[in-house]
Formats: structure tokens, sequence, C-alpha cells
């Protein structure tokens, strides 16, 4: 049996005894159609199961109905990260309901990344991105600026920037984890962290050392890629310092599980030699043993506003900056009172 062809335009004008012209102007709701006529055509059409061709729709419009998101992180960084299939849950939240593609691109940072953009561009692929891990003095702002494409940037960028922004404070989070920390009685607290050229990363770490400082608590940085690899090297290295802290704030759920299982393979056990807390509380953080002590944060719902905001912006709304709630901490089993020996 021949594959079933999609319905066109020509096949609802012979069901419904009219010209093409006249279904186009029924089907896109212009005047100039009587209602009986209309009527007849939309019956004509529903009884078909036409549906329109997006290609068409955007030829004739000069639209792609499709929106960017290039991730400028190695895969495998992305692979064991889980904000991102949240992140992406959101966005199709929000482009399903309006009939986006999402248009997804994996890129090293630098030259490779631009030229992903560039393609985009102008190829018309796209009708605008979405930004996220905003870097230090980022190079995509002027990039995308002189591509003309709309934008909307997860965070408030440290340069000028034309674009809409959608953001959360960060470093509530990690001042929330360091004073629960303080407050159970712990006196030597470390951060394990993102890249320092990504501001969230560096914003966190900020955090983290202020409320450390205030707190008067001892405290030590180590820098990761944000892989959980990375932070099982990063808390191997902690755990083997003459002063190892008896408390580790990691900047995401991955490391801290990383990090959780690189202590329990050693017999310190977690939270009574070790207290631990993760940052963006993922759902495999509540079912590791003991339950992760996270910063919550909401992926999805970043998604959800960030495709409206980018929607807006291709509509022609002027920029904004959203600022969405301050994340909040759960405490759950992987904290408590530092050993009585340590000082």
């Amino acid at each position: 049996m021949p594959p079933q062809t999609r319905p066109t335009i020509a096949d609802v004008a012979r069901a419904a005894g009219v010209s093409k012209g006249l279904v186009s102007f029924a089907l896109n709701d212009r005047p100039g159609v009587a209602p009986d006529t209309r009527a007849r055509i939309l019956a004509a059409a529903a009884e078909l199961g036409w549906t329109p061709s997006l290609s068409a729709r955007s030829l004739s419009v000069g639209r792609a109905f499709a929106c960017g998101l290039v991730i400028g992180r190695s895969p495998d960084v992305i692979a064991a990260d889980p904000f991102f299939p949240t992140f992406i849950a959101g966005l199709e939240d929000e482009f399903s309901v309006t009939g986006q593609a999402l248009v997804l691109a994996v890129a090293t940072p630098g030259r490779k990344e631009a030229e992903t953009y560039r393609a985009l561009a102008t190829d018309r692929r796209v009708d605008g991105v979405i930004l996220t891990d905003i870097r230090v003095d980022d190079p995509r702002i002027p990039l995308l600026q002189e591509l003309g494409i709309p934008a909307v940037t997860l965070g408030v960028p440290d340069v000028a920037s034309p674009f809409a922004a959608v953001s959360a404070d960060d470093g509530v989070g990690i001042r929330l984890a360091v004073d629960h920390l303080a407050a159970l009685g712990h006196r030597r607290v470390a951060h394990v962290a993102g890249p320092d050229a990504m501001l969230h990363a560096r914003r966190r770490s900020e955090s983290f050392q202020a409320a450390a400082d205030a707190a008067g608590l001892r405290s030590r940085i180590v820098e990761t890629d944000f892989s959980a690899a990375d932070g099982a090297r990063a808390t191997a290295a902690l755990l083997d310092a003459a002063d190892s802290p008896t408390a580790i704030v990691y900047s995401n759920d991955g490391m801290a599980v990383a990090g959780m299982a690189v202590a329990q393979q050693r017999g310190i056990r977690v939270p009574e030699d070790l207290s631990i807390t993760g940052f963006d509380d993922t759902e495999i953080g509540r079912w590791v043993h003991p339950a992760l002590t996270s910063v919550t944060t909401d992926a999805r719902g970043w998604g959800l506003v960030a495709a409206r905001t980018l929607l807006g912006a291709i509509a022609g709304e002027p920029p904004a900056r959203i600022a969405l709630a301050d994340p909040t901490l759960a405490v759950r089993g992987s904290t408590a009172p530092p050993p009585l020996a340590a000082d």
C-alpha cells in the first residue's frame, strides 16, 4: 500500500467546491469569504485532516518558527548535568503550545560556538536564541547583536546587553547552605565550584566565601568543570588535605552525589563524619542514601519563563529583566553536626 499523503489546500478546495485562493483566505481567517462558504471550507479541512504546513507558513511570514539553544559544554558534562533536560522540558512546555520547534546544538566554547550561531543566522533556521552559562565579558552578546538575532540570557551579563534576561539569585541559595552548616556547628567548610569563567559559578563562589567569612569559618574553594567526575576529583583532593573540611557545599547535585560516593568508599560516614549539600535539588538527590540536602531551584520554571520571554522578544517586545523566586534550602539527611573531635 502506498504511503498516505498529507492533504493539501488543493484537496480542501476540491472537497469544498471552491478555488484554492478562497481556501487560503478562509483558513487564514482573512476577510472576503462568505460565512457559509467559510464554514464549508473549514468542515472540508477538518474532514480531510488538513493541518497547515510549517514550511509554507514560514515562507509566508518570513519566520522559522524555531528557537535555538546552543550549549557550550562538552557532551560528557551535559550528559552528567540533570539541569539541562529539566530546563529543556520547561522550554517545551511553552513551545509545544505555541507551535515552535527547538533547535538544539552542542558546541565547544569559542570559534566553533560562534560558527554555530552564524550558521543559524545565515540559514535563518531560528527566530531567536536562549543563552545559558553566561560568561565573564561574554563574547556572544556582541556576536548576536551583530547577527541581529533576538535573544534571552539566563542570568544578567556583566557587560552591556540589549537582550532580555531571566535570572535568579544563586547567591541566596549558597548563603543558606553555609548558614545551615554554621548553625550545625561546622567550622571547616569547602566549596566545590563550577568554572570561574561562568558568571553563575563565580557568583556562587563569591557568595560562599562571603557567607563563610561572615560566620568566621575556615574555608576553601576548588574549581571544577561542573561534571560529576571532576566533582569526585575535587572531593578526593579535599579529603586528602591535612586540614580536611567537615562539610562540603557543592555547586550542583551531580557533583554532590559523586562526592558522597568518594567519601563513603573511604569509610567516611555521611553525615556523621562529613556533611554534604548540593544545588538544584534534582530528583536523584532525593533517592540517594542519605538523601541530599540541596538548594532548591526550579529549572523547569526557568525554561518556561525563558521560552515565553524569547517569544516576546521575537514579537518585538522591549527587553526586560525578569527575576525568578529566590532559591530555598531543602534540608535532608546528608547534613548533621560535625564530629565531636572536629575543631
